[in-house]
């Protein structure tokens, strides 16, 4: 049997860190937590696994790849981490800056990189119906209306965005509006209206996990790739 993946959780402390970390401690053949980051750890050992402050980055034990959601201001250092380290590495941190994306791309001639602004399954498969919707409604209106939680910062949210790219891809000119409220995982509908008709493509996520285990399956499938940029789409 294949050793277990060796992860460093990054932004540990926050809701998808926590999923990560249970889901981990459930599959003890599959993967391997060596360390656990978040801006100031409560307890050095939680649960055998050790847990570094942000600033302890290059103390970290040797890992295989990194899973990381976190936030903007955190982002450029683990991805430096995993460069030197020769690891690969996996985020579905939202709210990038422009140079951070062009790290991203310089990050991948070195390391496997595959960042995502949603690891479900499911939000695969609907980008890929956007796209192909955009392109044969020409002339329709898109709009694409997203609800999180109250405590998501970035608006719209970073699946919308790629959602928008996809209908951009078929031609469409995407509009978006954003709800926070309460404790929503994520929703996503993207609608396209045209004359008397309505076409309406729909997720809905009721729990984390779905996205933690989607991020866990791309760390287990990325860990020892070449070098470059993947997507959720090679996945499938």
């Amino acid at each position: 049997m294949d050793a277990p993946v060796r992860l460093l959780i990054h932004g540990a402390s926050g809701r998808m860190g926590q999923a990560l970390l249970r889901l981990c401690a459930e599959a003890p053949d599959r993967f391997e937590v060596v360390g656990a980051v978040s801006r100031k750890p409560q307890q050095r050992v939680v649960d055998g696994v050790p847990h570094f402050a942000a600033a302890e980055l290059h103390g970290v034990p040797r890992f295989d790849v990194a899973v990381d959601f976190s936030l903007p201001d955190a982002f450029d250092a683990v991805l430096s981490t995993c460069v030197a380290r020769k690891a690969g590495f996996v985020s579905g941190t939202t709210g990038l800056y422009e140079a951070q994306r062009i790290a991203l791309d310089e990050a991948a001639r070195v390391v496997p990189v595959l960042w995502a602004s949603n690891f479900s399954l499911g939000v695969a498969v609907l980008a890929d119906a956007v796209a192909r919707a955009a392109g044969v409604l020409a002339g329709w209106d898109c709009d694409i209306v997203e609800a999180h939680h109250a405590g998501k910062r970035d608006a719209p949210s970073g699946t919308a965005l790629s959602l928008g790219d996809a209908a951009a891809s078929g031609g469409a000119t995407p509009r978006y509006a954003s709800l926070r409220a309460g404790d929503i995982v994520g929703e996503h509908a993207v609608q396209f209206t045209g004359i008397g008709e309505r076409l309406e493509f729909v997720h809905r996520a009721t729990s984390r996990d779905v996205f933690a285990r989607g991020a866990l399956h791309a760390a287990a499938w990325l860990a020892g790739r070449a070098p470059g940029r993947y997507r959720m789409a090679d996945l499938l």
